[in-house]
């Protein structure tokens, strides 16, 4: 759900209210490292600080992510994107969205917001090279009408960085 679609999602079941209620309790009592919750009046979307690990290319830096949870959370991953300005990364694009697949074909119910922040941290902190993936111009092109990332069909090749 990109800004543009927030307004049509529908509202979270019991199941994912009482899921997304826990997790925010485990995060106020331990949150993970580099991460701080941003705290709203919308349980249903989180928008979290992401601060580089020191000795990465990323440390002293700060980004956003944005989680928008939809209704069947946890059977469905949440959608996860970085908002503006997205970090230089060869698989972060530059609107924001993350070619990582946990966040799509590998999801599981038991992952959480925490461990999908550390699986975002360790990609960021595992990149030797600032830059946008090669075909970042085209797929950012084709997501122009608000597109959601879970829309892509992602081809996860590179599991260098």
């Amino acid at each position: 759900m990109t800004s543009s679609s927030a307004g049509s999602r529908k509202a979270l079941s019991k199941i994912a209210s009482n899921r997304l209620q826990k997790e925010l309790v485990e995060w106020q009592v331990n949150p993970p490292s580099g991460f701080k919750h941003k705290v709203t009046d919308n349980l249903q979307r989180w928008v979290i600080e992401v601060n580089g690990a020191a000795g990465t290319l990323y440390a002293n830096e700060t980004y956003q992510l944005q989680v928008d949870f939809p209704e069947h959370y946890p059977m469905e991953a949440p959608q996860v994107i970085f908002l503006h300005p997205a970090p230089l990364h060869p698989h972060i694009y530059s609107n924001g969205h993350i070619c990582l697949d946990i966040l799509y074909d590998s999801w599981s119910p038991a992952m959480t917001v925490s461990s999908i922040c550390i699986s975002i941290l360790s990609m960021l902190s595992s990149a030797t090279i600032k830059q946008r993936p090669e075909d970042n111009d085209r797929y950012v092109k084709n997501c122009q009408n608000g597109r959601s990332p879970k829309e892509t069909r992602w081809w996860f090749h590179d599991d260098k960085v």
